[in-house]
């Protein structure tokens, strides 16, 4: 038996059968409903609330970032991946950061720069599965940009982590994001006329052309070829600080621009309790999820509850167990130029879960323990617990910081996560966040997609486009041995993981959460109160949650802690104790600051749809009817 959840919960489970919209950010979910009520699809409405969010939560991602998505349509039910994570440009290799002095990639700064993906992936989806034309897409971020939109006050106090580093370095970045010397102030609605100039001169590219599929086209190649590409390449070329603490010039160049186009590819997928779970490939950390179910499914049911002592250890000692082996196997290999595949048939075989399964003890492990696969050689990917420079400038992806990384100040009556939303130092550190959608309609099509990247505080702002280039480049390693090392034309390893659950092959959840490392491991916690100890999605997203920071990190400066684990408080003192005294270092990180989940759901029997979003931080809502 699990524990029994709370009555209460902080949103409504939503039920009705027209269509569902989850999202971080109440404007995105209201103008992804729009779509809806205005005949739109979930595609259409996908994209719609991602733009949206480029201006919303411009500290979590914006257009020179990156997204993954989780798609199955009413026509295919099979998921598919649509791949909005750019490569490294073709000036990004091993050589040139050593001529930099540089042995990891900087955290922040044009050189961490991959070529942007996600504008094209959301133009992808729109040509291929959405209905609308790009300009009813787009006329909600336009009336956004230029007439105003609302700030959360987060995005002050990331802007105020970096004021330094603006007004010293990023001059560009302080002449927008500063007002007379200060961050912008919350109560008064900003613009953005730039980015709107950008996206009406995408619009113009494709006022030639004769169908609908082919203006999207026409914006894509504007996108790749156009003022974006010139204008990111001309600012970013020039030397700029950089996380290191030095200064270096991008890389990335008019033809990295121009190469790169978002691509669909077949899901990965694995059961547990006779559910599919479907995931990106290995190029991305999705599988972890994978491996941790698999791993769980040979334990009982009444092992699994994260809110019992038992339950939880499992799940830290299950996570611990797939995240070595990310580290170890996980990248982007050129299998056609004859490098090894990544070895799922083996990570997510049954008999190498039983292996996995059988190095669980009582006790916290304090190793990183990847498995052995024939034919590969592990990767120890290299631990260090302190960062090689704590005053350095600028880094990271927004959700995760340490608990004593930042005070928690308080909205409402949640926390704003001490080891949550957004995390950002002084130095422009952030660790792991971003921005989630999950749409479904009543015609039984169905999204997961998780943007990201491109934050203010990633790389100086770009005045001629009003936005940023990402720093994802940061998740590899110059190291040669490591499956993912940086290459050029190849992808980091991402962090961004969306879900789709399917049924008998019938696609029936979405879900996803920012997080950076924690994504799928907040995701585990909520699948197993979900599908094994039948919580509503609402009572599972309300519910404490936890996680491992035992392992090397994705964001620099790729620290890692020993036994680490980090609670909610309200996971109780009983089950905190006994962690503690089975050897899992504790971190405390209040009531309400772990995990930014949401997700939505159709009943294939019967055509109800249903809606989750997460109260932390007090931005995400679900809405539909």
């Amino acid at each position: 038996m699990f524990t029994t959840p709370q009555r209460f919960t902080t949103r409504p489970d939503l039920r009705g059968t027209f269509g569902m919209v989850a999202t971080t950010h109440w404007t995105a979910s209201a103008c992804a409903q729009a779509v809806l009520e205005r005949g739109g699809n979930a595609f259409d409405a996908a994209v719609a609330a991602a733009f949206v969010l480029h201006l919303v939560e411009p500290h979590l991602n914006g257009p020179g970032g990156d997204m993954t998505a989780l798609v199955a349509t009413a026509d295919d039910p099979a998921p598919k991946v649509l791949v909005g994570q750019g490569p490294a440009p073709a000036g990004a290799t091993l050589e040139h950061f050593a001529a930099e002095g540089l042995d990891l990639v900087p955290g922040a700064g044009g050189l961490a720069a991959a070529v942007p993906g996600a504008v094209d992936a959301w133009l992808l989806l729109l040509r291929d599965h959405g209905t609308f034309e790009l300009a009813d897409v787009w006329s909600y971020v336009l009336d956004y940009a230029e007439h105003g939109y609302p700030l959360v006050d987060r995005v002050g106090a990331t802007v105020e982590s970096v004021r330094e580093l603006f007004t010293r370095h990023w001059t560009t970045s302080a002449d927008f994001w500063l007002a007379d010397g200060q961050p912008r102030p919350a109560d008064e609605l900003a613009t953005n006329p730039a980015y709107a100039s950008v996206l009406r001169g995408l619009l113009a590219a494709g006022e030639g052309a004769a169908t609908r599929e082919e203006r999207i086209d026409a914006a894509r190649l504007e996108w790749r070829t156009g003022l974006v590409a010139r204008s990111a390449v001309e600012l970013l070329s020039t030397p700029h600080r950089h996380s290191s603490g030095t200064d270096h010039a991008a890389v990335i160049s008019l033809d990295d621009f121009a190469a790169h186009e978002a691509t669909w590819e077949p899901a990965t997928t694995a059961t547990f309790r006779g559910w599919t779970v479907a995931k990106t490939g290995a190029w991305g950390q999705g599988p972890v999820l994978l491996q941790a179910l698999t791993i769980l499914e040979g334990y009982p049911d009444d092992e699994l509850d994260p809110e019992t002592e038992l339950g939880a250890h499992h799940v830290l000692e299950a996570l611990k167990l797939a995240m070595a082996d990310r580290d170890a196997y996980y990248g982007d290999p050129d299998v056609a130029a004859g490098e090894l595949p990544v070895p799922l048939d083996v990570l997510l075989s049954d008999a190498y879960a039983a292996e996995r399964r059988a190095l669980v003890t009582d006790a916290a492990s304090t190793e990183v323990r990847p498995g052995e696969v024939p034919g590969h050689r592990p990767y120890r990917a290299p631990l260090a617990t302190e960062s090689p420079d704590a005053g350095a400038e600028g880094v990271g992806e927004p959700t995760i910081s340490r608990a004593d990384d930042l005070e928690a100040p308080r909205t409402g009556d949640f926390e704003e996560d001490r080891t949550g939303d957004p995390g950002v130092l002084p130095t422009g550190e952030t660790r792991g966040d971003t921005c989630h959608i999950d749409v479904v309609d009543r015609w039984g099509n169905l999204i997961s997609a998780t943007p990201s990247g491109g934050w203010l505080q990633s790389s100086p702002h770009i005045p001629a486009l009003g936005f940023c280039l990402g720093s994802r480049m940061q998740m590899a390693w110059l190291d040669p041995a490591s499956p993912s090392v940086l290459r050029p034309g190849r992808r980091p390893r991402t962090t961004l993981t969306p879900t789709l659950l399917l049924r008998d092959g019938v696609p029936v959840t979405a879900l996803g959460t920012p997080g950076g490392d924690q994504q799928d491991q907040w995701q585990l916690v909520y699948l197993l109160r979900t599908l094994v100890g039948g919580y509503t999605a609402q009572q599972a997203i309300d519910a404490p949650t936890l996680h491992t920071t035992a392992m090397a990190g994705s964001f620099w400066p790729r620290t890692w802690t020993p036994a680490g684990a980090v609670v909610e408080d309200r996971l109780g003192e009983e089950v905190i104790a006994g962690l503690t005294a089975r050897g899992h270092a504790i971190t405390r990180a209040g009531d309400w600051t772990l995990g930014r989940l949401s997700s939505v759901s159709r009943d294939p029997r019967t055509g109800e749809l249903s809606a989750a979003a997460n109260p932390r931080g007090g931005q995400g809502y679900a809405v539909g009817r």
